[in-house]
């Protein structure tokens, strides 16, 4: 299973590039969990600590499209770690200032999300310049959200960890310096400071004039909504069975569902349109929803919650392979960013929505949200099937092949059908 892994992680600067995007991605992974711990230590109110988590989420979620753009436009090393850098500054700003007065503290997080580096759209868009065969890039992108999956474990891990052993101050401060150093460690590699976007055609919708992109988009925002409306139902069941332990566990499970899903998923060659694909992989994932409203005992509602989270990483794959193929020429890190976005949002949308569900009609209910969400992404696809059967360009070679920085035209290998 791992064979195909391994080949890449072989291949010349992968390793490299996917260690230092994750670790560049630290402080965006851990952001919430760190600002609620450090307001708490300050004194703060949960209130104060879940605006400004949520303001950072917002400013985060606008930023990464226009960073995103500015990449496509000056290149990865111009826009990655200036803004790497003043994300940083401005969250140890608010480390080293506290949470008085309450206007600096919600502009130091605002700027902190806002600048906060598209290292993944950065990284998707290195993927094909890196390897030596198309056929490979499918399986770079599973390999790519199943390290997200890892992170997002081991993240909040270490900033508790960090909170403990020093304090929540320092633990902020110390995520940032080392994201810093993740993202210098991306933007100095050969493939970053060589790779240049494609020639684009100048609008001012940029990816998003892609009607194809919209409609993944459309369709991702509702998985977001599944995602975040698991994790306020899980809260709500855990509290009827234990208490914050269970509720650790259903988290955890639901994490370690994806990365199994993810790493099988990208163990094998997939034949045929990845746009067909994503829709069997969207329904299962509803489908898997389902047994949630059973609500059973511990044991086995953790592993129904795992069984939930097998399908997530290998949309997410997919998903992947579809923007690139999808994306205007010249957008592609733009595309990429605008992906991370919707389902950022989505997931904020889905904690909104269970909030005063799971308050009104109990735990049932709010289990029954992921799956009517994952239906309705679903239909969203079903519903564009032709718009997301064309891929963006006609599957045409560009004249200045995206991601080629030798600019060697090799023929059905551009950004629009490398995946």
């Amino acid at each position: 299973m791992t064979a195909g892994y391994l080949e890449i992680l072989r291949e010349r600067h992968a390793a490299r590039l996917l260690v230092g995007t994750l670790v560049g991605r630290l402080p965006n992974a851990t952001a919430a969990i760190a600002v609620v711990l450090f307001v708490r230590a300050e004194g703060g109110t949960y209130s104060l600590a879940g605006a400004l988590a949520a303001v950072y989420g917002v400013a985060n979620a606008v930023g990464q499209p226009l960073l995103g753009r500015l990449v496509d436009l000056r290149g990865q090393p111009r826009v990655q770690l200036p803004a790497a850098v003043v994300s940083a500054l401005a969250m140890t700003g608010f480390a080293l200032t506290g949470v008085e007065p309450p206007g600096w503290a919600y502009a130091a997080v605002a700027v902190a999300g806002l600048f906060t580096p598209p290292l993944e759209g950065g990284l998707r868009a290195l993927w094909p310049v890196v390897l030596r065969r198309k056929e490979q890039v499918p399986t770079a992108y599973a390999m790519d959200a199943v390290a997200q999956e890892v992170m997002f474990t081991v993240g909040p891990l270490l900033v508790t960890v960090c909170a403990a052993v020093w304090s929540a101050r320092v633990a902020l401060v110390v995520l940032n310096v080392i994201g810093v150093l993740g993202a210098l460690s991306v933007v100095v590699s050969p493939p970053s400071r060589g790779w240049r976007s494609a020639p684009r055609e100048a609008h001012w919708l940029g990816a998003l004039r892609s009607r194809g992109l919209l409609a993944l988009l459309g369709a991702f925002l509702s998985v977001g909504i599944a995602l975040g409306s698991i994790t306020v139902a899980a809260v709500s069941y855990a509290d009827g069975h234990g208490g914050d332990g269970v509720y650790g566990w259903l988290m955890a499970a639901l994490g370690l569902g994806a990365l199994v899903g993810g790493t099988a998923y990208g163990a094998r060659r997939w034949s045929g349109a990845p746009e067909r694909r994503l829709r069997v992989l969207v329904g299962l994932l509803a489908v898997c929803y389902l047994p949630l409203m059973l609500m059973p005992g511990v044991v086995a509602m953790v592993l129904l919650t795992a069984l939930a989270g097998v399908f997530l990483a290998p949309c997410i794959a997919c998903a992947f392979i579809i923007v690139d193929r999808h994306a205007p020429s010249g957008t592609v890190t733009e595309a990429f960013s605008w992906l991370v976005t919707t389902f950022t949002v989505g997931a904020s949308v889905g904690t909104g929505l269970a909030g005063p569900v799971v308050q009104a009609g109990g735990a049932l209910w709010g289990f029954a949200l992921p799956g009517a969400a994952g239906a309705v992404s679903l239909l969203v696809l079903l519903a564009a099937g032709r718009v997301l059967a064309a891929p963006a360009g006609g599957a045409v070679v560009a004249a200045s092949p995206e991601n080629d920085p030798n600019r060697a035209v090799e023929p059905r290998f551009s950004s629009g059908d490398r995946a």
